[in-house]
């Protein structure tokens, strides 16, 4: 599946924060996005989230951006 996201790095804690308007899901990261940190929590965190294996969650686009596309799942 892909999702459209939204990051919030830097936030308190690591922790989903509703959906816009045009369904994009809003997530709090809590590391920063420096080299890829925030990236990489996201990635780790919506692993647990779906239960599947961290490889298997990948940014598809918006490496820097605050909103990405993310694919979870083969």
């Amino acid at each position: 599946m892909t999702l459209k996201i939204k990051v919030t790095p830097r936030s308190s804690r690591t922790e989903f924060a509703g959906e816009m308007a045009d369904g994009t899901l809003k997530v709090h990261v809590a590391a920063p996005p420096d080299k890829g940190q925030a990236n990489d929590e996201l990635c780790g965190f919506l692993a647990k989230h779906y239960g599947v294996p961290r490889s298997a969650v990948t940014v598809i686009s918006g490496q820097t951006a605050t909103r990405k596309l993310v694919r979870v799942g083969d």
